[in-house]
């Protein structure tokens, strides 16, 4: 087996690579998604928690007050993490865009050697002299 030249070594290198960046963005993503799910729910507990016309003792209405307010804060809490999440993401999206460029980059260039190499074996066989020819007579 031929002794793997440096650009193979560094192809495997950058397929690592591409793949550990597309793991990290499909975490960025997962996160992001996790974060719009915690937001809706928040958002429905809000809704739930709304004053009725009924008429119902002060201390529930406090206790509700309460609770809506607090909801308020994690649903503010939630969207900066939201779009922190989305920020990580669209980071995430541009290192696995930089990551394929990279190894697109290096497959050009191996595949650049290879016709290098041809080309050379192809003038070496056009320089070599002509080979005399042995011809058999069919006996």
């Amino acid at each position: 087996m031929a002794k793997p030249t440096k650009l193979e070594r560094i192809l495997r290198v950058r397929t690592l690579q591409l793949g550990l960046v597309q793991a990290e963005e499909a975490r960025a993503h997962d996160r992001t998604a996790s974060e719009a799910a915690l937001k809706g729910r928040i958002a429905q507990l809000v809704a739930g928690v709304a004053p009725t016309p009924e008429p119902v003792a002060g201390f529930s209405l406090v206790a509700a007050a309460h609770f809506r307010e607090r909801l308020h804060q994690s649903a503010h809490a939630a969207e900066g993490r939201l779009r922190a999440a989305q920020a990580t993401a669209e980071r995430a999206v541009e290192a696995t865009r930089e990551a394929r460029r990279d190894q697109s980059a290096v497959e050009k260039l191996i595949a650049r050697a290879d016709a290098l190499e041809v080309l050379r074996e192809i003038r070496a066989l056009e320089a070599a002299p002509a080979g005399r020819k042995n011809r058999h007579d069919p006996c």
